[in-house]
């Protein structure tokens, strides 16, 4: 099933290039390669080079030929025909890395073929190894398309809707929220009132109150976020453990009719007894052992 899931020979598709690639040309026509770039997944690194030449200032990242991953943020990411060669998870993995490395004001550009009929596994030329191609499609702005290639350009879903109460009532005044991560269809925010450091919130797109009325493709799409986002607190907030709560509807607690997921950090001695965990929504209910 591993298989299924994953393209193992996707780093096989990167080229060797004599001169920039043909999305890099259309960006730096249009002049929005701007401060800090990452080419996110250059394989071998070639347009990292092309661009540094014309005296930008670029890092590249590529986890099987650059594998250092960038602490920094960054005002422009770059990514050319990386999620065409990945499957659905790892494409939404890709989505959330890259919104976690941009700036609040930054931009990211993705290309994506338009020139396949239909996606799945072939047999490489060179490699004679199993590569998958598939058909992309991002909810994004398009800012060039021809028969061949589409351009996507991306910014934080909160940036572009900030003071949009109807989009989301998360996003009703008019102060930037900070991104933690972002996919095509849900995104991550810290609480405006956290019960720990690091609470988070993770939230569907679609702005929805009931969280068991969301389809199954926006709570695998939340609960990928969950994971990813877990990592993130981890490193920034070193949690001893975690609550994972969704309240729905009044009577459970719920105050905000959008779904929103809280994710808890845990600290040791947080709170004098921890036994029970989400149980104590109930206070007395809380230590069952105590109960028997």
């Amino acid at each position: 099933m591993d298989y299924v899931r994953r393209n193992l020979y996707s780093h096989l598709t990167a080229k060797e290039r004599d001169k920039l690639s043909y999305p890099a040309r259309i960006l730096m026509e249009q002049n929005r390669l701007k401060g800090d770039i990452l080419d996110y997944g250059c394989g071998f690194g070639s347009d990292v080079n092309f661009i540094k030449e014309n005296g930008l200032n670029i890092a590249g990242y590529d986890p099987h030929y650059f594998p250092e991953k960038p602490k920094q943020k960054f005002d422009t990411i770059i990514c050319f025909y990386v999620l065409n060669v990945l499957m659905p998870e790892e494409q939404t993995k890709v989505l959330m890395d890259i919104s976690n490395l941009l700036k609040p004001t930054g931009k990211a550009y993705f290309a994506v073929r338009r020139d396949l009929k239909q996606g799945g596994f072939r047999i490489h030329k060179l490699h004679k190894k199993p590569t998958y191609q598939c058909i992309v499609k991002l909810p994004y702005k398009t800012i060039f398309r021809n028969k061949n290639s589409e351009i996507y350009e991306y910014q934080h879903y909160t940036m572009l809707h900030k003071g949009k109460i109807d989009v989301s009532p998360f996003l009703q005044d008019n102060n930037y929220k900070e991104i933690i991560a972002e996919s095509a269809t849900s995104f991550s925010i810290y609480d405006k009132y956290p019960v720990n450091p690091g609470h988070a919130l993770i939230i569907p797109k679609r702005k929805i109150s009931n969280y068991f009325d969301l389809s199954f493709k926006e709570q695998n799409a939340c609960n990928l976020m969950i994971d990813f986002v877990k990592n993130i607190l981890i490193d920034k907030y070193k949690p001893d453990g975690f609550n994972i709560g969704i309240n729905i509807r009044k009577s459970a607690g719920q105050t905000i009719d959008h779904v929103h997921i809280h994710l808890i950090p845990r600290y040791d001695n947080d709170v004098e007894d921890p036994t029970g965990g989400v149980r104590n929504v109930i206070p007395s209910k809380g230590n069952y052992l105590k109960n028997q």
